[in-house]
């Protein structure tokens, strides 16, 4: 089907642009006026290669889909649905305010679904790169049950919680990883400029048969090899970090670099607190919406993105299939601990599961706020041991040599 670029005004009087498949120009105006846009201009879309650029969501306005973007689209939607506005309606408004190109692209492809008798839900499982499979099952239960308003504006929230989470860990890590870049950049120079010369010196100063300490033929030899062999290293490098990659995407790696993330001091705890505090909250979000228990169990698993964790919920889901309580299967796990099963005991009892699992949830995700506030003070003397380490083994293959040398004068 053909395509044009529209221009329009919408209903707050903003100017929008975007790209419609229709069937010829005045059905494409009809359509906008449908959308509740003015429209101002509809032409033919050229399929050369700014065309196609644009089509394909890659042109030069093209960004990639945070989760800010998806934040506000969610809490828009719900707002919109709460007021009463029509699904479709709904959608097409917010595909003509979106900023972020991609993500109108990806509207637009929805809104023509829906309008074509598809469940939002259906339309939106067609984008799995955007849409994750819990928010997708979320929509699908907020549709049966009536109360999709409902259902986006916690989708909304718990998308800000995860935001909240990730940018937390991302500044505790920035200033140790300052300092990592700055050690290692330290131990470079000095390997490369500085060690080179002093060996050049002692040897001069020593003779050319002088035995020199082993730490200080270690560090000739490490300097030696980065300035003439590190090509070699350059590929070594790179080689490991593709395969490591590659191998940590099967499910044997991801599965052993999750056992191995559950048993390093310190970062088991932050992983534990990060995926019950998920955990607590989706499975709450879901069993909320209406959706059934095994489901909760199964669709929370994949969404917490532990390896480990998941196998242990897939196991739950057989036994609460087998008409186990959730907390049972609970209680014995590794990972869990015993107050996550005390809580879903007490939440089975008195049918207030959801309500429950959420104070979990404020609870862990508080404790890992703290834990993540700490991090930057438990690295950073750490960092320090590590540079200090590094300058103090190249001081003493240089002191070695020269008291030897000035004992032997």
């Amino acid at each position: 089907m053909p395509k044009f670029e529209y221009t329009a005004i919408d209903k707050e009087n903003k100017k929008v642009s975007g790209i419609l498949e229709s069937s010829s120009v005045a059905v494409a105006t009809q359509t906008l006026k449908h959308r509740a846009l003015k429209p101002i201009s509809v032409k033919p879309l050229k399929e050369g290669a700014g065309g196609v650029l644009a089509t394909l969501g890659l042109g030069r306005k093209n960004k990639k889909i945070k989760i800010r973007d998806m934040v506000v689209f969610t809490r828009q939607l719900s707002t919109m649905i709460n007021a009463g506005v029509p699904l479709v309606r709904s959608l097409a408004t917010l595909q003509g305010q979106t900023e972020n190109i991609s993500l109108r692209r990806h509207i637009g492809e929805i809104t023509k679904d829906v309008e074509g008798g598809s469940a939002f839900a259906d339309a939106l499982g067609k984008h799995p790169g955007v849409f994750s499979p819990i928010y997708i099952n979320m929509v699908r239960a907020g549709e049966t049950g009536g109360i999709l308003d409902d259902i986006l504006k916690k989708l909304a929230t718990q998308q800000e919680k995860d935001a909240k989470i990730r940018g937390k860990f991302k500044g505790a890590l920035t200033y140790p990883a300052i300092l990592l870049f700055i050690t290692l950049s330290v131990f470079l120079v000095l390997m490369i400029f500085v060690m080179p010369r002093i060996g050049t010196i002692i040897k001069d100063l020593s003779g050319p048969d002088a035995e020199m300490p082993q730490l200080t033929q270690v560090m000739l030899s490490i300097s030696s090899f980065i300035i003439t062999k590190w090509y070699i290293l350059l590929i070594a490098v790179v080689v490991g970090v593709y395969f490591l990659k590659k191998y940590v995407q099967t499910p044997a790696g991801r599965l052993n670099k999750d056992t191995l993330l559950l048993r390093i001091p310190i970062i088991n705890t932050i992983v534990t607190k990060v995926a019950i505090a998920r955990f607590a909250r989706i499975f709450a979000s879901l069993l909320s919406a209406g959706v059934a228990v095994v489901d909760c169990i199964n669709v929370t698993a994949k969404a917490i993105g532990n390896a480990v964790i998941e196998n242990e919920l897939a196991e739950a889901s057989k036994a609460v299939t087998n008409g186990q309580q959730l907390s049972e299967p609970l209680s014995t796990s590794k990972v869990f601990p015993p107050i996550v099963s005390q809580m879903m005991s007490v939440g089975e009892e008195t049918g207030k599961t959801d309500e429950i699992l959420i104070k979990v949830a404020d609870f862990y995700e508080e404790e890992v706020d703290v834990m993540v506030e700490s991090i930057s003070s438990i690295l950073e003397p750490i960092m320090i041991v590590v540079m200090g380490t590094m300058v103090g083994l190249i001081a003493a293959s240089v002191i070695g040599p020269i008291s030897n040398l000035s004992s032997q004068i």
